[in-house]
């Protein structure tokens, strides 16, 4: 059963297709491989001093005659990733929300150091898409333009992907293995179950641990990822139900986290990244188009202005959120029209301070 954005289910014969795969001959179902180009930055200039006709911003440079010296474009450099889905619904398929998350962790790699050397955890992860390109960090081994490049990183980071279902884990480790050539560093992954309706951390069985499934955690992995300073989710938005079991699972590995954090100097940030796309129903009770279950999102956080009133009184912990502003993110991703309705926020948790603080 697929449930809708409402809360409600579509009948076990009605299945929802992704707009990325509009294209795609029809009456075509069942698990595909399919290709997915992003472009790199160029390696000898700022990819942020580029436009679309190859100028630099600047000011204008004379050659020895006197002529302008026209800027030319740098070469562009691109990798391509495999990904084995669904055209529809029944196993993960790929969404925009996980393109354009996909997009901003590139811009952030080339950008900034905050995701060198980092443990992360992606909240069903689906295909894996986000997090094969997060591993690969921006650089494609195959390419012989790029492996000139030196990952700084002194050891390979730890990246869980989860979600619930062993036919989902499957596909997305199969995912994994897929694009394993591609990976600039040997990195250490982990395809593992989170459901988020159930407890965690998860309970361990020891005495039955050889029977156990193969995609169940050890009590170090554990122990692991509660240290991820990097949570990423995309395209979880989508049934009031599952909203709330998501955000009560935050809260349990974004608490711990922070416990542990703060046992390291100066601590780790701990943020989750969202991708989500407002998705548009008719609501009766309404008697209007409403986008419901992005209104049940946005219930669960707390904006700064907010924040900076609460952490001044003996409030319960809270999440805050802040939206990213995409237009200054640039698109990577080739196979996909961004469109207006996809967001990326920045989620943290705020906890109540402790006067010994």
């Amino acid at each position: 059963m697929v449930e809708t954005s409402n809360g409600g289910n579509l009948e076990e014969h009605e299945q929802v297709m992704s707009e990325i795969h509009l294209g795609c001959a029809p009456g075509f179902s069942g698990p595909r491989i399919s290709k997915f180009t992003y472009c790199l930055p160029p390696l000898d200039a700022d990819w942020r001093s580029h436009g679309e006709t190859g100028s630099v911003q600047g000011e204008i440079e004379l050659d020895k005659d006197g002529d302008i010296v026209v800027p030319r474009k740098p070469l562009n450099r691109s990798c391509c990733l495999s990904i084995r889905h669904n055209i529809t619904s029944s196993i993960p398929n790929v969404w925009r929300a996980e393109l354009v998350l996909s997009d901003f962790v590139l811009h952030k790699i080339h950008t900034s150091s905050e995701f060198e050397g980092i443990i992360s955890l992606e909240l069903g992860a689906g295909t894996g898409f986000y997090l094969i390109v997060f591993i690969t960090d921006g650089w494609c081994n195959s390419c012989t333009c790029c492996q000139d490049s030196v990952h700084n990183s002194e050891e390979a980071p730890l990246d869980f992907l989860t979600d619930t279902g062993d036919e989902i884990l499957d596909n997305c480790a199969k995912n994994v293995h897929l694009n394993s050539e591609v990976f600039k560093y040997r990195a250490s992954v982990y395809v593992r179950e989170l459901n988020w309706k159930n407890s965690w951390p998860p309970t361990m069985d020891l005495e039955n641990w050889e029977t156990e499934k193969r995609f169940s955690w050890t009590s170090s992995e554990v122990e692991e990822v509660q240290g991820a300073s990097l949570l990423i989710a995309a395209d979880v938005i989508y049934s009031d139900d599952l909203t709330e079991s998501f955000f009560k699972t935050l809260e349990r590995l974004m608490s711990q986290g922070s416990e542990k954090h703060f046992l390291v100097y100066p601590p780790l940030p701990e943020v989750l990244y969202m991708a989500l796309e407002k998705r548009y129903n008719f609501s009766l009770d309404d008697l209007d188009i409403v986008a419901n279950g992005y209104s049940r999102f946005q219930s669960y956080l707390k904006d700064a202005d907010e924040c900076e009133i609460l952490e001044h009184d003996d409030s319960m912990p809270f999440f805050v959120g802040k939206p990213i502003d995409l237009t200054q993110i640039p698109q990577c991703v080739r196979e996909y029209n961004r469109g207006n309705d996809i967001e990326i926020w920045q989620i943290k948790y705020v906890r109540r301070k402790s006067p010994s603080r």
